[in-house]
């Protein structure tokens, strides 16, 4: 007997569903379409605040939702607007920064809110903010509910960086990465994990319905929830041995053949690759 194809896809982006590059390769957009077509969710459950998803919005389809900022932040697409947000309390936010700034000197902060960007002058953001949200007062960082607290010290050592943030934040908030040099602190309890669960359930569909992606510790609460958990070939060890298997490398869309072989979609959806 064939197997059901799952009712809802998960996937990262950065290391999973993109390429090196940042790029999202033309089979994985055909395939995503093609999947669209059939009525299946695709969900892009990412770490991004909602302000880098706007030129990714297309690839969701109709039936697409999204989760940004590590799940703090579930966005309807195709309406524009939240679904349902987890923010920090800003006390604990307050009593948070107040620690890991005593543990981590020099470092910048900035927080993520449905609005956008605020930070000190201390961080430096990938993208130069607009004027008006760099703030003197670290108080003034939680003038508005804040999504996600990001932690930066890019001369620390990678590792001492996250065990000094991950000490201080102790059991108030969740600590995660992706990046070296950057710490990103969500609300006690709020993962991809949580933030998908809740999805699929307002959608009416089990865990056992999905399949997920991921490439790196913040996707594990994710992988493992999902009925089918996968990590891409260049995931994190601790993903890769959390996940209920491993597809191929991210720069050989190993996100996008695999959705083609479990789908049983039609060898001209992949073309070349």
């Amino acid at each position: 007997m064939t197997p059901t194809p799952p009712r809802l896809v998960a996937t990262d982006l950065d290391g999973t569903l993109l390429r090196a590059d940042g790029t999202l390769s033309a089979p994985s957009r055909r395939v995503l379409a093609a999947l669209d077509e059939r009525g299946v969710h695709v969900v892009l459950v990412t770490a991004r605040p909602r302000r880098w998803m706007l030129d990714l919005w297309p690839v969701v389809g109709a039936h697409g939702l999204a989760v940004v900022s590590n799940g703090a932040l579930t966005w309807d697409v195709a309406a524009d607007r939240p679904v349902e947000t987890r923010p920090f309390d800003p006390a604990v936010g307050r009593a948070v920064v107040s620690r890991v700034a005593a543990a981590v000197p020099g470092a910048g902060f900035g927080v993520e809110r449905v609005s956008g960007l605020v930070c000190d002058a201390a961080y430096t953001e990938i993208e130069d903010p607009p004027a008006g949200l760099v703030v003197d007062d670290p108080e003034r960082l939680w003038d508005e509910p804040g999504l996600k607290l990001l932690v930066q010290d890019e001369g620390a050592d990678p590792a001492a960086l996250r065990d000094a943030v991950t000490e201080a934040v102790g059991d108030d908030a969740e600590a995660t990465w992706t990046l070296p040099g950057l710490v990103e602190v969500s609300a006690r309890g709020v993962t991809k994990g949580v933030a998908l669960a809740h999805l699929a359930a307002g959608l009416g569909i089990d865990a056992a319905e999905v399949v997920a992606f991921g490439d790196m510790p913040n996707d594990v609460a994710m992988l493992t929830w999902a009925g089918r958990g996968c990590a891409v070939a260049n995931a994190h060890p601790d993903v890769r041995a959390a996940a209920d298997e491993v597809v191929g490398h991210h720069d050989d869309d190993g996100v996008a053949r695999a959705l083609a072989g479990l789908f049983d979609l039609p060898s001209a959806v992949m073309g070349a690759c």
